[in-house]
């Protein structure tokens, strides 16, 4: 059965997602099912997705809620953890993970507020494990102006995405960006309707090499030795 299915059978708590959202989710998060991860879900809502991601990771996941609401502590049960605080709050998400650990998986489902999207995800994003997926949703409210947002406003988590591309390549910028911890740690960043997807991870040399041809080893040597097809 896949997620689209389980959600749809779904009969617990309530879950409230965009259809969409679901073939992204496995598109990503695939390759954590059946193995001990950490996951956090920022945003308990009324509880129904905690139990639907402990189903779909399996028996060995660690399910985490956060959540403003001190209602959503209920919600706890067999692999699933609620904490109770503000997600913008650097000291509280250090004590969540001084609890449960560094995690795989965030979704970031909270408050939607730009600042806090934007603060949630610049403590979380680079103490997260190498091959970890950060994964914001409904990021629609950053057009909405009650969520802080609108068109090209610098503020919005959207915009400092777009930024976000810029050090992803700062490796090909030819000085003009020097690359940071995010230029080295960061293998893509995705965009979908409503949803950004980061992927963790640690690049090796980069460069272009060729096959094919008649190209000697000799020739192959001095063309490394000169550069050509390497960063």
């Amino acid at each position: 059965m896949n997620l689209w299915s389980d959600f749809l059978d779904h009969n617990e708590r309530i879950i409230h997602k965009w259809k969409h959202y679901f073939p992204i989710y496995e598109r990503y998060f695939s390759e954590f099912v059946y193995k001990p991860v950490t996951v956090i879900e920022i945003g308990c809502g009324r509880g129904g997705s905690l139990q639907m991601w402990k189903r779909y990771f399996g028996p060995h996941a660690r399910i985490v809620g956060i959540d403003i609401n001190p209602a959503c502590k209920k919600f706890e049960e067999d692999q699933i953890e609620v904490f109770i605080g503000p997600q913008q709050d650097h000291g509280f998400l250090q004590s969540v993970l001084d609890k449960v650990g560094i995690p795989d998986i965030v979704i970031d489902d909270g408050s939607h507020k730009m600042s806090d999207i934007t603060a949630t995800f610049k403590f979380l994003y680079p103490l997260m494990l190498k091959n970890g997926v950060y994964l914001v949703e409904d990021l629609h409210t950053a057009y909405w102006e009650e969520y802080d947002g609108g068109l090209c406003k610098p503020s919005t988590f959207v915009e400092h995405c777009k930024q976000l591309i810029d050090e992803l390549n700062a490796d090909h910028s030819r000085g003009a960006l020097e690359p940071t911890k995010f230029t080295s740690t960061t293998l893509g960043v995705h965009f979908y309707d409503s949803v950004v997807v980061f992927e963790r991870g640690t690049y090796t040399r980069k460069f272009a090499p060729e096959t094919g041809g008649k190209m000697n080893k000799l020739e192959w040597k001095i063309r490394q030795k000169l550069g050509f097809g390497v960063q």
